[in-house]
């Protein structure tokens, strides 16, 4: 069965605030919600599955390990911040 989520349900979920949600959606950035209703301003949900594969998709492209940081003119390398 289809789990459907509340907006402040998956904002929780992302870490945002509901506004900023609705932007990234608005943006293509975030799945799109179905309405519950015909009305403009009707309810939303959004579908967890399409969350969980948002949040997952993310999480296998981010950079396992960071890359080495380059040396900055004027501060020894492995040297002390003091």
């Amino acid at each position: 069965m289809t789990r459907l989520l509340s907006k402040r349900q998956t904002a929780e979920i992302v870490g945002w605030h509901p506004e900023h949600l609705m932007r990234r959606v608005r943006s293509g950035e975030f799945p799109q919600p179905i309405k519950l209703g015909a009305a403009t301003n009707c309810a939303v949900r959004f579908i967890a599955e399409e969350v969980d594969a948002w949040i997952a998709a993310r999480l296998a492209a981010r950079v396992t390990k960071p890359a080495a940081a380059e040396p900055v003119a004027g501060y020894p390398v492995g040297g002390s911040c003091i």
